[in-house]
């Protein structure tokens, strides 16, 4: 069986993919092929695992009336797909998975893009309970719908040789202690401005964390987010509160490297979220306009802290209303005390020495 599947755009829900990609590689079988067929960063985010065979790398051509570019056409014909499971929810990759000669093209039902699909899952916004269907239960749906025995929504990444060589090279140019004392803090996202806890905040978590503890604080940002990121160094005005900022590459694995070698990582509700429970890290994340259980990660070792005010969650890029309460009250205090609790839980962890060498660390 040769079957293609069609990641998702955003980096968060590309590792909430990840069961069901999985899933469809237990599948196929070793006799099998699985296709990744996505964005070229969302390869970046997926370097280092083992479940592709091969990838078809497409991008939005630049005349705005083209679906897809011929080069693309191409390469999903000569792939040879049996089926392809769509983890998208778009006309466009509907068209391009017809376009691809499948004989099977599993996808969420909607509009224009059913008439493309051969089966069609519904997609319920609650589940029997009442609450709102998680992401990583929607692509375990569609996983199913293909054949899929259960999976278990555990998320998982990996890294590159690469990744760890450069997160070697921030270790030792921003000189700082093995990792298992090394809390990182990821303020931004491509979401939007909402998203955002306000950099006097960070800069304040970042003081008390290392003025009361052992700890240093590695500040996370994308190439986006730089200024965000020096703020909160320049605010915090402390030797061992440092980031990554003034790199002149920040690629997604070195994120993922960073965060993987890390004792903890205090993240809004963006991509590195998912890299620190894809690596088994304890994660405290700052929910505002988005919604905690549309995002549930089944991983327990997250705390989701949100206020819970009346206008969230909104789903904006901006705050409607102006205000932004639902992350400028978000209190450095009720934070503080969830990282306390994180930290308290974690006796020893296992951390990739400089080199490679696995060493087994106390807290």
């Amino acid at each position: 069986m040769r079957i293609g599947i069609f990641l998702p755009n955003w980096i968060g829900d590309v590792v909430m993919a990840t069961p069901a990609v999985r899933a469809l590689r237990r599948l196929v079988g070793s006799d099998g092929k699985v296709v990744g067929i996505m964005r070229p960063y969302v390869a970046d985010v997926l370097a280092g695992t083992s479940w592709l065979d091969d990838q078809i790398l497409y991008d939005k051509p630049k005349r705005f009336w083209s679906v897809a570019d011929a080069q693309t056409y191409r390469d999903l014909r000569a792939a040879k797909l049996d089926g392809i499971v769509l983890l998208t929810n778009s006309a466009r990759t509907a068209w391009m998975a017809w376009r691809s000669g499948a004989r099977d093209r599993i996808g969420n039902s909607g509009q224009v893009r059913s008439l493309l699909l051969t089966k069609r899952v519904a997609r319920p916004m609650t589940s029997i309970d009442g609450r709102p269907v998680a992401t990583v239960d929607g692509y375990l749906r569609l996983a199913k719908a293909a054949g899929c025995e259960p999976e278990p929504p555990r998320m998982e990444l990996a890294t590159t040789t690469a990744d760890e060589q450069a997160a070697d090279e921030v270790w030792r140019d921003l000189k700082l202690p093995p990792g298992d004392r090394v809390v990182v803090l990821n303020s931004g996202g491509a979401f939007g401005a909402a998203k955002q806890w306000p950099a006097e905040h960070f800069a304040e978590l970042a003081r008390r964390l290392v003025a009361s503890s052992e700890y240093s604080v590695l500040v996370n940002c994308g190439p986006g987010e730089r200024e965000i990121a020096r703020d909160i160094v320049q605010r915090a005005n402390d030797n061992r509160v440092v980031s990554v900022a003034d790199r002149q590459d920040l690629p997604i694995g070195l994120a993922k490297a960073c965060i993987r070698r890390s004792r903890m990582l205090v993240t809004t509700d963006s991509g590195p979220r998912y890299f620190g429970i894809a690596f088994d890290r304890p994660v405290v994340t700052l929910f505002g306009p988005t919604d905690p259980e549309r995002t549930q990660t089944h991983y327990d070792d997250e705390q989701c802290l949100s206020l819970s005010l009346d206008c969230q969650p909104c789903m904006a890029r901006t705050c409607p209303l102006v205000h932004h309460r639902c992350m400028r009250e978000l209190s450095v205090d009720m934070v503080e005390e969830a990282v306390h609790l994180a930290l308290s839980r974690l006796p020893s962890v296992q951390w990739p020495m400089i080199g490679g060498k696995q060493s087994k660390t106390g807290g």
